[in-house]
């Protein structure tokens, strides 16, 4: 390793995962409009009673599209960019994050305590309990992004609420209301990032037989965030519903998350918990095994190719 090898490290992991951020914001800011507004439908599409399925088609159209329902197949697409900007600068952070920090936090966790999880949990297990655990902790870390998060998810399902004010204006209005929901944030966080670092440790050292991404092909790069990406969506899916419902409120709402589980519940039954997860899978999961693949390549090749000797 050439001389500063520890600062490269963490320059390619910057680089690495904010190249991951924008690329992923370029090509799936629409598919991801789509599912909050799904997660955000509170009626029932399909499976009513005299409704035909041409009929449900076109309710689920109207909730994709709103307004622009009645507008042709550009005025629809361009319906899905509300918040892009927010969605851009908040996504671009998250991934530099999350995607740059966990490996810190597990290259410190390992020096520490690295000993310890490998004596508990053994060799193989104890290396994928590590990254699973700093995964968890950088989890819990994001909802300091929480209040771009929330701008984004305003935009894409509840704009009236953002209508004539700047950003400025928001954050000076709002303040702390940009937080509501915090505590479920991260509880959908933590096991959804336990999940995803944790599986993906588990492909490269069970299934593949590598050390991680410095020294697996793209393909098994590919695969591993596949395994992680699935397994944090379906772990953090009910919380991210109920996560949605708070945030997607205008800013004044009262209900809190308790109120909310009481009136799904209630009103939709313990099957609205997962409300969202099939397009999660099919059009979200895509989004986030791609930029997980990206940071992870980037990063390995990266380092290989400026910080090696």
């Amino acid at each position: 390793m050439s001389p500063g090898g520890g600062k490269g490290k963490i320059q390619a992991r910057i680089v690495g995962s904010s190249i991951s951020g924008i690329l992923e914001i370029l090509i799936f800011h629409p598919i991801d409009t789509v599912a909050k507004r799904l997660m955000s439908n509170t009626t029932t599409i399909f499976g009513v009673e005299g409704r035909t399925t041409g009929q449900s088609m076109k309710i689920m159209s109207q909730t994709i599209f709103g307004k622009a329902y009645e507008k042709g197949i550009v005025g629809r697409w361009l319906s899905l960019f509300p918040g892009v900007s927010f969605g851009a600068v908040y996504k671009v952070l998250q991934r530099t994050y999350k995607y740059g920090g966990q490996p810190v936090v597990k290259d410190f966790m390992t020096e520490k305590w690295g000993t310890n999880f490998t004596n508990v949990f053994g060799a193989k297990s104890g290396k994928d309990m590590l990254h699973a655990t700093s995964g968890s902790l950088i989890g819990l870390g994001e909802i300091v992004l929480l209040p771009l998060d929330v701008l984004k998810i305003k935009a894409q399902t509840n704009p009236e609420v953002l209508k004539g004010r700047g950003v400025f204006q928001i954050f000076r209005d709002e303040g702390f209301a940009l937080y509501r929901g915090w505590n479920w944030t991260a509880a959908r966080n933590m096991p959804g990032s336990f999940a995803l670092f944790g599986a993906n440790s588990l492909m490269y050292t069970r299934v593949f037989g590598t050390e991680g991404p410095k020294d697996s092909t793209l393909f098994q790069i590919f695969g591993a965030s596949a395994f992680g990406g699935i397994a944090s969506i379906s772990v953090s899916s009910p919380l991210d519903v109920i996560k949605t419902r708070i945030q997607n409120k205008a800013f004044d709402d009262p209900r809190s998350g308790t109120s909310v589980i009481k009136d799904l519940l209630k009103e939709e039954g313990p099957h609205a918990f997962f409300k969202g997860l099939t397009p999660k899978l099919t059009l979200i999961g895509p989004k986030l095994v791609f930029s997980f693949t990206v940071a992870q390549w980037l990063i390995a090749k990266i380092q290989k190719d400026y910080f090696s000797d």
